[in-house]
């Protein structure tokens, strides 16, 4: 069992009515189920809750039947084991009701008893784990029955697949839902290593005056991963490898590096500076953008047999403004992978005298470098150049590591989603992106959704494409050691 977090001072959420749309898929029994189950041992949900699933026939579970279906996603996902009171107080709090694009007065009926067991004043959660195109239909029947007052709703990623769907999608969101109620998430933000970018720069003047044009000479962000799509396959043809990570996920992580300093960490001033990042991105230019397909995609269930969707990306971004300008941003992200990473690579430029013998002709292409390791716990290390011992000047490559695990207590951490659950619950939209910013990034992306480079074939378990150099050079990929 884990020893509860620490409040630090902050209040409690108010009682909810938290109702899962999607609750079958892959996202609710893997993240949201398990995270809010934690969240609960913790004690850091409300003192009283209801939980509705929502879910479409034929998919349709009883009470019991959700019950059950919870305590099996909790077994295989949670940090925390469904044991004894604790699992029997949250299992009493689960309900189900029919997807409201079925069956409206299926949901208002069980948000309504739901309240009406707690009692008082009670606030409601909606939380869209449904691809982009059902959402529209949700959001209608939640405005038709009167069901946005006193709610926040969480949109998942990609919001929209285009400019133009996610213009219609916030248009369609913002008439029954204002903007302080929205919640735009994407869980790249809720991870403790990418808050520790923050802490690395702004609260270090040892690194701050580094992070600039004038000592970086190129960024990468890199997410492989060894999974396949894993019988997505309907949903991957309608997403890819760029909708489904750069879009959101890795141009996320690019605005939180890039950001300046902003007056302070909360909501406004946090996402103006990030999204200023986002107006300074140049368009990509798709002959800066390598496309890959792993070999077998197109035998996967739900995947046409001519398909040229992407399972690999990788790109060059430039940021045009007075700190980055001319600095190489480079992402790469993809499917069946070596291995799976979430890194950081910040390559320093060299010195301008090589008075050193051995320093010259790239003789230590691994020094110069501060690698961030944002996958949960995560890490940082930074890579110099020492000499090494004896009479001679011979250097000799050196590092300095920082890993979480070994630094705090990680028991007191959480996961991405459960983070992100409970500053929703609480109202902090500080780690949640915005309407402005995400149509500025589909905006950068047109060029590449209306001129895309052809895909290129990889093996799995390799790096991608034999082309992938190509995209870096004349820098390099960093790769595990």
């Amino acid at each position: 069992m884990s020893t509860p977090l620490p409040q630090n001072g902050r209040p409690r959420p108010d009682n909810h009515v938290i109702v899962v749309f999607g609750i079958r898929g892959d996202l609710a029994k893997r993240k949201i189920l398990p995270g809010l189950y934690h969240l609960a041992v913790a004690g850091l949900l409300p003192d009283d809750y209801r939980i509705i699933g929502c879910a479409r026939p034929p998919s349709a579970m009883t009470v019991d039947e959700f019950r059950e279906y919870a305590f099996d996603a909790v077994c295989q996902f949670a940090s925390d084991k469904p044991a004894g009171k604790e699992w029997s107080d949250f299992a009493a709090r689960l309900n189900f009701a029919i997807d409201p694009d079925d069956g409206p007065q299926s949901l208002a009926t069980a948000v309504a008893t739901a309240e009406e067991e707690i009692g008082g004043n009670v606030r409601r959660l909606y939380h869209l784990a449904i691809p982009p195109d059902a959402m529209q239909g949700v959001i209608s029947l939640l405005g038709a029955k009167g069901l946005q007052k006193n709610a926040r709703i969480i949109c998942e990623k990609p919001f929209g697949v285009d400019l133009a769907s996610a213009v219609k999608l916030d248009a369609e969101i913002t008439e029954y839902f204002d903007e302080s109620q929205i919640f735009r998430i994407d869980h790249f933000l809720g991870k403790e290593s990418i808050d520790n970018i923050l802490a690395l720069r702004f609260a270090n003047e040892l690194f701050e005056p580094l992070w600039r044009r004038s000592h970086v000479k190129y960024v990468q962000i890199d997410v492989p991963e060894t999974l396949s799509i894993e019988g997505r396959g309907a949903f991957y043809e309608g997403t890819g490898a760029f909708r489904d990570m750069v879009v959101t996920h890795l141009f996320q992580v690019l605005g939180i590096l890039a950001m300046e300093q902003p007056t302070s960490l909360t909501a406004r001033p946090l996402r103006n500076e990030i999204d200023k990042v986002f107006e300074s991105l140049r368009a990509l230019d798709p002959e800066e953008v390598l496309r890959g397909q792993y070999e077998g995609y197109l035998d996967e269930p739900g995947v046409a047999p001519d398909s040229s969707t992407e399972t690999f990306i990788a790109l060059r971004a430039w940021v045009d403004n007075s700190r980055w300008m001319g600095v190489p941003f480079y992402l790469r992200t993809g499917k069946c992978l070596a291995e799976s990473r979430q890194m950081i690579t910040i390559g320093l430029r060299e010195p301008v005298m090589e008075i050193f013998p051995d320093q010259k002709n790239g003789a230590h292409p691994d020094a110069n470098k501060i690698i961030i390791d944002f996958k949960d716990p995560g890490s940082i290390h930074a890579y110099f150049l020492a000499k090494q011992p004896g009479p001679e000047m011979a250097l000799g490559q050196a590092r300095m590591h920082f890993h979480y695990r070994e630094s705090f207590q990680e028991k007191n951490n959480l996961e991405a989603y459960e983070r992100l659950l409970l500053e929703v619950m609480l109202g902090n939209q500080s780690l949640f992106t915005r309407s402005d910013g995400i149509e500025r990034l589909w905006e950068v992306a047109a060029p590449l959704l209306e001129h895309p480079s052809p895909v290129e074939a990889y093996a799995k378990g390799s790096w991608g494409p034999r082309s992938i150099e190509g995209v870096v050079a004349p820098n390099r990929w960093t790769l595990p050691e």
